[in-house]
């Protein structure tokens, strides 16, 4: 979900647009150094960089880039895009539209 090439990508002229995905952290750890996290997206639950949010605390909302957390966005801000991304993908279903292949 938190790639470049997701399922509301749409290529125009051959350029793709990315997505940034909000999620609320639910853990915080260090890895090899580095500051990471589980980050939950409406009830699926990935693995994110949190070291350019170095003031991210459980209970945030983040905004995430292919894997990175970029910055924290407040709580109804991240649920009024995650409610709007399902009705993308609700559309894009009644269209009769397909995931692009890996989604």
């Amino acid at each position: 979900m938190t790639g470049c090439v997701s399922r509301f990508a749409r290529k125009r002229k051959g350029k793709r647009m990315c997505l940034g995905i909000p999620g609320k952290i639910t853990e915080i750890y260090d890895r090899d150094g580095l500051r990471m996290g589980k980050v939950d997206f409406g009830g699926i639950a990935k693995e994110a960089c949190l070291a350019y949010v170095p003031e991210a605390k459980i209970g945030d909302y983040t905004l995430i880039h292919v894997g990175f957390a970029l910055n924290i966005i407040d709580e109804k801000e991240a649920l009024e895009t995650l409610d709007l991304l399902r009705e993308i993908d609700a559309l894009g279903a009644e269209l009769g539209e397909e995931p692009p292949p890996g989604n």
